[in-house]
């Protein structure tokens, strides 16, 4: 009794499953939606295939001209306040011995990129690595070794197509998160920022429009924060709840999904950003990255770029404003002066009296901060003080 009670059991099973899959019969597949924005990209991919087939059919030397990435290609506008890209651009030859892998690597990575979108997927960057890397036929060469070779040429492509990764359906590791008062849809889902606890909404690498709409916002402002500790303390303390704010970090240098979601925000919500950063040269550079862009994608500053971006602290003021102990003083060591002097020097920089005054007086301190050392003080001093005193007086470096 108990086998014939087995058998009849998976032959029930066995239905069930053939009515939901029948066997040998595939599955149909869904057309792929594209949006407009996919379509133009797509229309870049194919122009520059055809422009290495026309030089090819002409027997000319195939090449591709990319636009350089480096700080002798930059320049900063001063009516738009933001770094653009310039004109310079290097060549990339096939016929070249040096130069050949990197081409072939080039034209790969853009076969890549549009097999994505023509299917209607994303992959991350290592994924497509992966997608990418196998050994070349009849040689022991790797497309790729590592994928140390593979980002570099991502980049390429991103100034060469005048188009963000992203647009190209490729994403990086989410890093940095946000909570506050704002209500988003999220590829059809709805979510509360307010009510996301003590992780927060996870802002992903790709926050396109297409991606996510801004549904309800009664925020007045955006605090950007550079690290999740003090993100966590401003959470738990439900300074965005007081303070009426949205709240987010980058987990350090905010990646490009941080910043975009920071300019989207300002832009089209017309909140104000304020950034509380480490009194360092870094914490200089995550906010002077905020404010006129990078030198790396400043053929995006319009999207990604916030001009009117204010620098909250933390100050070199800020050990005798605050009172703070000898003990969270960090020496600054050489390679610390050498990139103060660097970010000093910077054209966005340079002319600016007050933060030629906040880095000399960084550099005759000795000495640098982190946002914890409030701490010293209180645990919520940072959240219940600080920063309060600090927007009320409009106490911050433009």
């Amino acid at each position: 009794m108990a086998k014939k009670k087995v058998v009849r059991k998976k032959k029930v099973v066995r239905k069930t499953l053939d009515e939901m899959t029948p066997i040998g019969v595939a599955s149909k597949k869904e057309p792929v939606k594209r949006s407009k924005k996919d379509d133009a990209t797509l229309g870049k991919l194919r122009q520059l295939a055809d422009g290495i087939v026309t030089l090819a059919e002409r027997k000319k030397d195939l090449q591709l001209d990319i636009p350089l990435r480096s700080l002798s290609n930059v320049s900063f506008n001063q009516s738009k306040k933001i770094i653009e890209m310039g004109k310079k651009k290097t060549q990339r030859l096939l016929f070249n011995l040096s130069q050949a892998k990197s081409f072939m690597q080039t034209i790969l990575v853009g076969s890549g990129m549009k097999q994505l979108i023509e299917a209607g997927k994303t992959n991350s960057i290592r994924g497509l690595y992966y997608t990418l890397k196998h050994e070349i036929e009849g040689t022991k060469e790797n497309t790729f070794d590592e994928q140390g070779e593979c980002d570099p040429i991502i980049e390429d492509c991103e100034v060469l197509l005048e188009s963000l990764r992203e647009e190209l359906h490729l994403f990086a590791e989410p890093r940095g998160s946000m909570v506050g008062e704002i209500i988003i849809n999220d590829s059809g889902d709805e979510i509360d920022c307010s009510r996301m606890g003590s992780g927060g909404y996870s802002i992903p690498s790709i926050v396109e429009p297409d991606v996510i709409q801004f549904k309800k916002c009664s925020a007045r402002f955006v605090l950007h924060v550079e690290k999740g500790t003090v993100w966590q303390r401003f959470n738990e303390d439900k300074f965005w709840k007081k303070y009426h704010c949205i709240l987010t970090h980058g987990a350090g240098q905010p990646p490009r999904g941080v910043r975009r979601m920071l300019h989207r925000l300002h832009n089209e919500l017309k909140l104000s950003v304020y950034c509380l950063l480490d009194n360092d040269p870094w914490g200089y550079y995550i906010y002077s990255v905020i404010k006129q862009g990078s030198i790396n994608l400043a053929f995006e500053s319009q999207r990604m770029a916030i001009p009117e971006a204010k620098y909250l602290g933390l100050r070199s003021i800020d050990f005798e404003r605050c009172g703070l102990s000898n003990g969270v003083k960090i020496a600054l060591n050489d390679n610390d002066r050498k990139r103060a002097l660097q970010i000093a020097s910077y054209p966005w920089f340079e002319k600016k009296k007050a933060w030629q005054k906040e880095i000399q007086t960084m550099l005759d301190n000795g000495f640098k901060l982190e946002v914890e050392a409030l701490i010293s003080r209180d645990i919520s001093y940072v959240t219940e003080q600080y920063v309060p005193q600090r927007m009320a007086e409009g106490s911050f470096l433009d």
